[in-house]
């Protein structure tokens, strides 16, 4: 498969596990957290699906597309573990979770998801989801909707 092909199928699988996990989360209450900001696409679609949700952003560096700049308020820089306390402090609890770091280093990615685990399981609220492109540690797993790869995408109920 070349690489614009595989590209092409994650960017579905990331859209099409997203609108799932929105439609899942339709009567659990919470925020939801999009880990990895980039250039702003996954953080765009989600204010598109979860109008009615507030929407944190966790990234080292806003710089995303003009048009996905989050509010100030709801934009965490810097390193994710105490971002991620930050919410749990101020009383935040996630209904979704997105996670979208990497460093682009296989085994260093899975090593960097695996750390993030429990700290990520401390903002969830019972019942929440977490869609991932690294396998996570600590929660349970789910199949995700139909279409998706076994493991190009990774959902997991907190």
């Amino acid at each position: 498969m070349s690489r614009l092909d595989s590209m092409l199928r994650r960017l579905a699988a990331q859209r099409d596990g997203l609108n799932w996990a929105a439609e899942q989360i339709a009567q659990v209450p919470g925020d939801v957290l999009d880990m990895g900001l980039g250039n702003g696409r996954t953080y765009d679609h989600l204010r598109e699906v979860l109008v009615d949700r507030r929407i944190w952003v966790i990234d080292r560096v806003l710089q995303c597309h003009p048009s996905c700049v989050p509010p100030e308020a709801d934009f965490l820089q810097g390193e994710a573990e105490p971002m991620i306390k930050q919410l749990t402090e101020q009383g935040h609890k996630l209904a979704l979770a997105h996670y979208d770091f990497g460093f682009g280093v296989k085994d260093q990615d899975v090593a960097e998801a695996a750390r993030l685990s429990p700290i990520i399981a401390s903002a969830m609220v019972p019942g929440g989801l977490i869609v991932s492109g690294q396998p996570l540690v600590g929660f349970e797993e789910m199949p995700g909707p139909e279409g998706i790869a076994p493991g190009r995408y990774m959902f997991y109920r907190a």
